[in-house]
């Protein structure tokens, strides 16, 4: 099979898993609304597809092809796995009306765009374990900047009063609340892992062009920290919390995919 037609199918399959899932928010009262359980195999059978795309266009050459769009759908694919095994135990799945479509663009900017950008076959197994200590990192505080974006639609309608029929499909705003810290709390362990793992490698940062995303990672790290130390101390919750939690995301998104496209897609680095 094709790397293209993989990619369509693992796209083609994310969508009609969105799709069953805002039927069960949007339409949830009415007869013949699709099962969980329906929803969750068509997100696994997307998730399959997405692993053999990755292994055929990072894994299966000597070294790793961590190109930009290639480290795109690796980070989409560790967002979805997450949520997906997640949903088995938790009720989160409903994060898929946002993060599935993402991911199926991700795949189509991969397999529109190829590109390659070769970590040596004989990097070390630390550096190894720092790109995956970071790609957990961004994709946990992903799902938590998602599940922050769901929080604040809740908290609107519930203080506007403007009940709408997706509401009654969500957990309540406390479960939604504590799962948002839970998902911030180990994304935050995480991320001080991969930062002390990498300044560990840091040389140089002019020289290794690595300024703007050890600066910016550590401004996220720092942001997350205060988000947790106030939760802790102050109690901070609802759109306090919200706003820093996607503050927190858009920061370490630059660190690393806007530097990243920078160097790769602008200055070809």
């Amino acid at each position: 099979m094709s790397h293209a037609l993989i990619a369509y199918g693992a796209i083609l399959l994310y969508l009609a898993a969105a799709t069953l899932i805002g039927l069960r928010l949007f339409r949830r009262d009415e007869p013949g609304m699709p099962g969980r359980p329906l929803t969750l195999g068509l997100g696994f059978a997307g998730l399959a597809l997405h692993t053999w795309l990755i292994y055929d266009a990072i894994f299966s050459h000597p070294g790793l092809n961590l190109a930009f769009f290639n480290a795109l759908a690796l980070t989409s694919w560790t967002v979805v796995a997450l949520l997906l095994v997640s949903s088995l135990t938790k009720p989160v799945e409903n994060l898929g009306i946002l993060i599935l479509p993402l991911a199926a663009l991700t795949l189509y900017l991969e397999a529109r765009f190829p590109s390659v950008d070769f970590m040596r076959e004989a990097t070390g197994w630390q550096i190894k374990v720092h790109v995956l200590l970071s790609m957990l990192a961004y994709s946990l505080l992903t799902l938590a900047s998602v599940q922050a974006i769901l929080l604040a639609v809740q908290d609107y309608h519930l203080h506007s009063r403007q009940p709408v029929g997706f509401l009654r499909a969500l957990p309540p705003l406390q479960t939604m609340e504590s799962l948002l810290f839970e998902m911030i709390g180990a994304g935050f362990v995480l991320l001080t892992l991969a930062l002390a793992s990498g300044f560990a490698f840091l040389e140089d940062m002019f020289a290794q062009h690595l300024v703007h995303k050890t600066v910016l990672s550590t401004l996220g790290w720092l942001v997350f920290g205060a988000l947790l130390l106030g939760r802790f101390r102050y109690g901070w919750r609802g759109r306090t919390a919200i706003i820093w939690t996607l503050s927190g995301f858009v920061i370490l998104m630059l660190a690393y995919f806007g530097s990243k496209a920078v160097l790769e897609l602008i200055l070809h680095r």
